[in-house]
């Protein structure tokens, strides 16, 4: 059975987008079979991995409000092992049309729409990564109610622990009504420029808080990590021998190792 890992943070810029295609593709080049599914209405995953949004046919909210299944929808890529579930606009207006549902139809529920659909071809991955839109709305409920744990990526900055209280509490209000084998997989430090010292102020504080949670991996602030997306490519492709191609991989090893190598 796949192990099902949701990216999530409410504060938007922390990396979680550049993460989620990143991870993937690099659990992908080491040998794991990966999905990845966008559940940001921005679609900024789908088109990191060079998927053209024009031509998509059928997307995460297709398969959200029941339309198609999720094997309909979702799209190899042009990497080994790496597959997409891609995302739309249209995803934007589907917390309201989820709890509209949810009151006409008593059966509905809809923070339980994913969980229901991933089961269905779960065995068919090593791992399934979903990417979270920057806030705690019925989506993220749904990526974390389908969810084994989550990685929550922290940038490296002055603000870093602000929110993360409050993302904490969802989380933990997720495990006590939703899903209570719902684990914290890691935290991982991003965007660190290494010419500053608070950017390891902000590593000690984010240490001393979540302790072993914390990734050893630390990815750095690159231009080239920023560049890869526009060119539809994970930075393992885009340029296999920066500094972000060997974090992620190094971040990728972590993550296979924490689940015993699975």
């Amino acid at each position: 059975m796949g192990k099902v890992i949701s990216l999530v943070n409410q504060k938007g810029g922390v990396g979680k987008t550049t993460t989620s295609i990143n991870l993937s593709a690099s659990l992908a080049v080491l040998g794991k079979k990966t999905l990845l599914i966008d559940l940001d209405p921005q679609g900024n995953t789908t088109t990191g991995v060079g998927i053209n949004k024009g031509e998509i046919e059928k997307s995460a909210y297709d398969v959200l409000i029941g339309e198609c299944e999720i094997s309909d929808a979702m799209i190899k890529t042009k990497y080994k092992n790496l597959y997409v579930l891609p995302a739309t606009i249209n995803l934007a207006g589907l917390d309201i049309e989820l709890i509209e549902k949810s009151k006409i139809e008593s059966t509905f529920s809809k923070g339980e729409q994913l969980k229901n659909h991933i089961e269905k071809i779960r065995d068919k991955f090593d791992y399934i990564i979903i990417d979270c839109p920057p806030s705690l709305g019925v989506i993220t409920t749904n990526a974390l109610t389908a969810s084994n744990s989550v990685i929550i990526p922290v940038q490296c900055e002055f603000f870093a622990l602000e929110g993360i209280t409050q993302l904490l509490k969802t989380i933990m209000l997720a495990q006590k009504n939703l899903n209570p084998t719902l684990d914290i997989e890691g935290v991982l430090l991003t965007m660190l420029d290494s010419r500053t010292n608070l950017g390891f102020e902000v590593v000690d504080d984010i240490r001393k808080f979540f302790k072993e949670k914390v990734y050893n991996t630390i990815i750095p602030r690159l231009v080239r990590l920023t560049e890869a997306p526009s060119h539809g490519e994970p930075i393992i492709a885009y340029d296999p021998k920066s500094r972000g191609s060997e974090a992620y991989l190094n971040l990728a090893k972590e993550v296979i190792e924490r689940n015993g190598n699975k």
